[in-house]
């Protein structure tokens, strides 16, 4: 919404225009937001000339070579940049909100601050850069040192020290390794074998690529990737560098490099280096070489503009910029020139060698201040010469494991993998430390978290390697395959999003894993029952109450089955179902009636002793309201869950639980005595088969205490009076109940409603009771309560269970 302003202005000149030129950024993002551009004016204008820039630098010589090569956008790529978004935000948001509303109630999280702000996200880039973290550590943790033993031998003379290294490097068994030392102890005269002397070169970098630039600096200058993007931002944004964001590391035959080192040669550090290589008579230019990427879009980072350091640069943008114009000026120039020396000799049959350097020319190591390149000297020797040892030993040492990932190694396992791009790297190992999953020392070296850790185990545990990276590197060839059009943006999105979605439906299903290896970092927390109660469960639907939160299957602790809003406590949104399901699961077939969708239905298998004969042990049912089975079997069966399921919610109103209704029913709150309410019972029009029994001729019929007419005697369900029988009135709306034990001691006193009794009271209170139910009858009219046998009733204690009052008044409180 804070761009409305900008739509308005560019519709307001494009219907006053006939050509558009789009500059923005030229990479696929770029792109994307061109195509919006374009929108918006042809909206206004449909005649409008569409053509688009594109430019690597802010400076006269870019912008104007740009206008007079303008092209056509490029639709291929906006198109793989939408379907990276699609995939993203569908993949990210899945699993970040099942992981979050999964765990993070569930246990102590050390390092959080407002359980609100508490995201345990999942990104597909994300989380495969934290598996490199992971897995390097674990390969740490794992390393069981082990000795081994190595031959040391030196030889001094007037020219020096020299240390020759045994060319078997060092062996594990202390037996083998103490036999060849004796060896060579016994026949200590050492033969010179070989003598090599040959030039070696050490070549200058290829040109600067992003992902080159941000392991450099975290190399030399311990800076972060994203502190550099957003140093080298401000310097493209001011001029002084080309375009920031590029794959190629290679420069077109039309780039003028010449003309970029001419604007370098009054720099005080590096001027007289870029006289030099302008010089032809010194002999140091050379044509840069290439690294064999190319993005089409972008030549490789380079300086545009000459500065000695402007006012408002921080340190880091002088490092910056430095590192920009010394690399350009070292891939320009001769490789660096050594000569290497190497001697070998046998001492008891046993190789050893020592190898010197000396530096004949420097080159570009004059400028690239960065690398070194040294190397002892080492005394002459000459083929077969003899000598004596001056020392020989049996050295000892352990194996090590390889160091944590720092910044640069990191960066270098995501590009091999194809993980991100090099406008997104530096995000994703951002977002690594902002969600607490990794941690960063001053070496710039990453640990995971128990956070972090814990999650990848969990995955780990499932089986799916959701935390490796060969599933986010097929996607990225696939956009790849997309910007360049030898595949479909919706074929793309078609297989990425359903090879991923049965990733998720197997997560889900496994989420015990999760739990297992959040359970080895962590302790659980006092809501972790509620978690468990509440949040844990396969998802059946979206809620059709609070529209935010899931509804999920779930096994009580009494033994039912319900299906609840994930939403709890600020949402009670639930289904009862019948009471005599033994086990039930949610499958992956969707309900085709019921709506809003998906309804995923659910294998139930129910106790045979339970229900009628006519009916099947195991059921495909659906909870969206279209299966007439599961709604006889609660009213035949009851859910066996009265007695604690009609306490008003908060946060949402009241208590929203339905039964087995169509959806053309409504809400069923508001359903009056027609429907079951808040649990889902029978109504007085459809009588439970199980629980009415019609009194026949030569019993003895009671008469209704409110309205004189005959009663029915009907069965109770709930679980402290099962099987008890009573009598209630026919009449629609008369509450008028009374047990039969109590009716045939002559506990039915006329017409007013005195004979209903409560479990465990006295005849007074009987009476008081169900007197005061008639004086505090509109008090109560917003609630409702369903009766033993399922018609509504104005009043029911959520304690015992009894209808005949409320739990303020209850006698076993």
């Amino acid at each position: 919404q804070d761009k409305t302003d900008i739509e308005k202005t560019l519709e307001q000149e494009a219907s006053r225009c006939q050509w558009l030129i789009l500059w923005l950024d030229c990479d696929r993002e770029g792109e994307n937001i061109a195509f919006e551009v374009v929108e918006v004016c042809t909206r206004a204008n449909r005649n409008l000339n569409v053509w688009r820039a594109r430019f690597s630098a802010l400076i006269d010589r870019e912008i104007h070579y740009a206008m007079q090569h303008l092209i056509r956008p490029n639709q291929l790529f906006a198109d793989a940049v939408d379907v990276r978004q699609e995939i993203d935000l569908r993949i990210g948001a899945s699993f970040t909100r099942f992981q979050t509303m999964l765990l993070k109630d569930a246990f102590l999280l050390d390092f959080r601050t407002d359980d609100r702000s508490v995201v345990l996200s999942y990104g597909p880039c994300q989380f495969p850069t934290l598996g490199f973290v992971v897995e390097r550590y674990w390969e740490i943790q794992s390393h069981e040192p082990e000795e081994f033993w190595g031959i040391g031998c030196t030889h001094s003379s007037e020219e020096g020290v020299t240390t020759f290294n045994w060319m078997r490097g060092h062996l594990f068994d202390y037996t083998c390794a103490t036999i060849l030392y004796e060896m060579c102890v016994q026949e200590p005269t050492a033969t010179v074998t070989s003598v090599r002397q040959q030039e070696k070169l050490k070549y200058p970098p290829y040109p600067l690529s992003t992902i080159e630039l941000e392991k450099r600096a975290s190399r030399y200058f311990r800076m972060s990737s994203e502190q550099t993007m957003k140093v080298a931002e401000d310097l493209y944004q001011a001029g002084f560098i080309s375009y920031p964001r590029t794959e190629t590391d290679c420069f077109s035959e039309r780039t003028d490099l010449r003309t970029i080192v001419q604007e370098q040669q009054g720099h005080p550090a590096w001027g007289s280096y870029a006289q030099r290589l302008l010089d032809p008579e010194t002999g140091l230019w050379k044509n840069p070489g290439a690294g064999g990427h190319d993005d089409k879009a972008h030549p490789p980072i380079h300086p545009t503009k000459f500065s000695s350091g402007e006012s408002g640069w921080s340190q880091d943008h002088h490092k910056v910029y430095e590192l920009v114009v010394r690399h350009f000026l070292a891939c320009v120039s001769q490789p660096a020139i050594g000569a290497e020396t190497t001697v070998e000799i046998d001492i008891a049959s046993e190789q050893f060698s020592a190898s010197g350097r000396a530096i004949i020319a420097k080159n570009y190591l004059d400028v690239y201040r960065f690398e070194k390149w040294g190397g002892s000297l080492i005394p002459a020797y000459a083929y077969g010469q003899q000598f004596i040892p001056t020392t020989l030993t049996l050295d000892s040492g352990v194996t090590r494991p390889p160091p944590l990932l720092s910044e640069a190694d990191l960066l270098g396992c995501m590009d091999k993998a194809g993980i991100g791009t090099d406008a997104t790297m530096h995000d994703h190992i951002k977002k690594l430390l902002d969600r607490c999953y990794a941690t960063k020392d001053s070496n710039t070296r990453f640990s995971p978290t128990k956070l972090g850790e814990a999650l990848v185990m969990g995955y780990d545990d499932m089986g799916y390697e959701l935390w490796k990276p060969h599933l986010r590197a097929m996607m990225e060839s696939d956009m790849k395959s997309v910007s360049m059009g030898t595949k479909r943006k919706g074929e793309v999105l078609e297989a990425c999003l359903q090879q991923m979605k049965a990733c998720f439906l197997d997560a889900r299903a496994n989420k015990e894993k999760l739990f297992e290896a959040m359970g080895v970092f962590f302790e659980r927390s006092n809501r972790s029952q509620t978690a468990d109660q509440h949040m844990s469960g396969d998802i059946v639907r979206k809620c059709g109450l609070c529209q935010e939160s899931d509804m999920v299957l779930r096994k009580k602790p009494d033994g039912n089955f319900m299906v609840g809003c994930l939403g709890y406590p600020q949402c009670r949104n639930v289904v009862w179902l019948p009471g005599s399901v033994s086990s039930a699961s949610v499958t992956t077939v969707v309900c085709s009636t019921c709506s809003p969708g998906p309804v995923y239905m659910i294998q139930f298998k129910f106790r045979q002793l339970e229900i009628p004969p006519n009916y099947n042990v195991d059921h495909l049912g659906c909870v969206g309201g279209c299966d007439s089975v599961l709604r006889q079997l609660v009213e035949i069966c009851g859910t066996g869950s009265r007695s604690n399921s009609n306490v008003p919610g908060t946060g949402q109103g009241q208590t929203s639980s339905s039964s087995f209704n169509h959806p053309q029913h409504g809400n069923l709150r508001n359903r009056g005595a027609a429907h079951p309410t808040t649990t889902g019972r029978s109504s007085a029009r459809h009588p439970s088969p199980s629980s009415t029994t019609h009194v026949g001729a030569g019993e003895s019929s009671v008469p209704c205490g409110s309205c004189g007419a005959p009663c029915n005697l009907r069965t109770a369900n709930t679980a402290a009076n099962r099987g008890r029988q009573f009598y209630s009135c026919q009449a629609q709306s008369c509450n008028f109940f009374v047990w039969k034990d109590d009716a045939g001691s002559g506990g039915v006193r006329g017409g007013d409603g005195g004979g209903v009794s409560r479990r465990g009271g006295s005849s007074n209170q009987r009476g008081r009771g169900w007197g005061r139910r008639r004086h505090d009858e509109q008090r109560r009219a917003t609630t409702s309560f369903v009766s033993a046998t399922g018609e509504p009733v104005s009043g029911r204690c959520f304690l015992c269970g009894e209808p005949s009052h409320f739990a303020n008044e209850c006698p076993n409180r």
